[in-house]
């Protein structure tokens, strides 16, 4: 199962994100493991230094935006 991590700090941005992130899951009708990741300490083992940031399966794949669901659907694995 796919392993999906957002990191960011509960604001906002990161909320939406996560929203979105369902949203593209439901549409390619994909499980996955979704995690918020808020813990500063382990945003920074990532090498993130801009929320909101985007991990599929350990890589991180965007940061430093709230990516559409059309843009998560191009980096998930299918």
């Amino acid at each position: 199962m796919t392993s999906i991590k957002i990191l960011g700090t509960g604001c906002k941005k990161c909320i939406r994100l996560k929203e979105n992130v369902e949203a593209a899951l439901k549409e390619m009708r994909v499980e996955a493991d979704v995690q918020k990741v808020e813990d500063i300490n382990e945003i920074v083992q990532f090498g993130v230094m801009s929320t909101p940031a985007l991990v599929i399966d350990g890589e991180v794949k965007i940061v430093g935006k709230v990516a559409s669901p059309e843009e998560i659907m191009a980096v998930l694995p299918h």
